[in-house]
């Protein structure tokens, strides 16, 4: 076990990144195909390949999931991660080719770094090639290179964030992982105390540290004020937090759009707000193996695993793009 979700069984992860730039993106590979399931939570999403995942459709597996940022761009790095499969003979058989499943999301990232700069096909194919069973690096890489928390005011005050992963040993063989892409409109909390982990900043410097008593507004206390209020007004829907689960327990189609709905709670319960119009918040569900377990376990530990990933995705983040990061 190495605390990430390449501790699934048949879950490859590969990532790709331009650190100047501040945009990559990260590709969960399943090469034996994975049953797979989706739930779009946040009012601004961004997303390719979806609408097969309904339980009613046709295609039962999928053969990689991408993750992204450069926003609506950065949707063509999953023709890079397409290619890839296409060389390696992976895909959905129709009798004439092997056609690879590649459903993906993406975040808004342009705000920050170079926004000309986006993840393209060519990102997409490496990310592939770098893929492997190894703990994913974490942090300012991948999807979450350019990734931030605590937007209400826009970039002057929020928090770099990143990209983070964990896994749960739930008993009898059966484990169940996270991989997330945080780039939230709100603040991360620690489900366990409930207390800001990272998000915007209130602007006092001086003697407080980053993270420390006194830093963070509190994006729900803003919300109630006339500033906060009328700022509201002015953000822009450059937000999401985007990512994927996966388990060895043998699940259908239905179940695994199950175990994305479920695991939407991980979010909920460690970003404050979650799922708001400014957000395009959206959760994969894969299942790799044939072990045996009750769907509802399943989605609730699912759901510790999303929490455990985002606050390792804000607290592996160093600072970049002028946004403070709780990694020193």
């Amino acid at each position: 076990m190495n605390g990430t979700i390449t501790d699934v069984p048949g879950i490859e992860v590969g990532q790709a990144q331009d650190g100047a730039a501040l945009t990559g993106c990260t590709v969960i590979l399943c090469r034996k195909g994975a049953v797979a399931g989706v739930d779009v939570r946040g009012s601004a999403p961004g997303t390719r390949e979806t609408d097969l995942l309904d339980p009613i459709n046709l295609v039962q597996k999928v053969h990689a999931v991408l993750l992204a940022g450069g926003s609506a761009f950065g949707l063509d790095a999953a023709s890079g991660v397409m290619h890839y499969l296409d060389e390696h003979k992976i895909g959905f058989d129709t009798g004439v080719a092997k056609v690879p499943i590649v459903p993906a999301a993406i975040l808004f990232d342009l705000g920050i770094g170079n926004k000309n700069i986006r993840p393209d096909a060519e990102m997409g194919y490496q990310a592939c090639v770098a893929a492997s069973t190894a703990a994913p690096a974490e942090g300012n890489v991948g999807a979450g290179t350019g990734a931030s928390v605590g937007k209400l005011f826009g970039n002057a005050l929020a928090m770099k964030s990143g990209l983070g992963s964990a896994s749960i040993n739930i008993g009898n063989g059966v484990i169940v992982g996270a991989i997330m892409a945080v780039n939230a409109f709100g603040d991360v909390i620690d489900p366990a105390n409930g207390k800001i982990v990272a998000g915007l900043r209130s602007g006092r410097v001086g003697p407080v540290r980053v993270g420390g008593e006194g830093f963070f507004a509190d994006t729900l206390a803003m919300m109630k004020k006339p500033l906060g209020r009328g700022a509201l007004g002015l953000v822009t829907r450059t937000n999401t937090v985007i990512g994927a689960v996966a388990t060895n327990a043998k699940l259908a189609k239905v179940e695994a759009a199950k175990v994305a709905q479920m695991a939407h709670d991980g979010l909920a319960h460690a970003i404050r707000p979650a799922h708001t119009m400014l957000d395009g918040d959206a959760i994969f569900a894969l299942s790799t193996g044939n072990k045996k377990a009750d769907v509802t376990s399943i989605g609730a530990f699912a759901a510790e695993a999303v929490s455990q990933a985002i606050l390792q995705a804000v607290r592996s983040a160093a600072s970049a793009g002028g946004l403070p990061g709780l990694k020193t």
